[in-house]
């Protein structure tokens, strides 16, 4: 395998790069993690403002901009989660196929 990933480019999963690599792999899992927890933050904000309670025709127009709004944010928040998760899981995979020692 590891001649296979030489070959196309890639890195050797016993050289160093490969451990830098995973730590990296690693911080934007987490990164991206943290983006979520923002986006929750945004959509409480969000959930705040569509209490404001305007009976004209404006305010339910400004309410309904806002729940789509926040559906979309909560999507992309979702996607993002997962998107975390499968990133970390993926340095796990490649932190566990280092040699001991490493």
């Amino acid at each position: 395998m590891s001649g296979i990933l030489m070959a196309a480019g890639g890195t050797d999963l016993d050289s160093p790069q490969c451990i830098t690599r995973d730590a990296e792999i690693q911080k934007l899992g987490w990164r991206m993690s943290v983006c979520a927890d923002q986006a929750d933050a945004v959509l409480a904000k969000l959930a705040q403002l569509q209490l404001e309670e305007w009976e004209s025709p404006a305010g339910r127009a400004y309410r309904t901009t806002l729940a789509l709004q926040a559906a979309a944010l909560r999507r992309g928040r979702d996607a993002l989660r997962e998107a975390a998760a499968v990133t970390l899981r993926h340095a796990q995979n490649v932190a566990s196929k280092l040699p001991p020692g490493f």
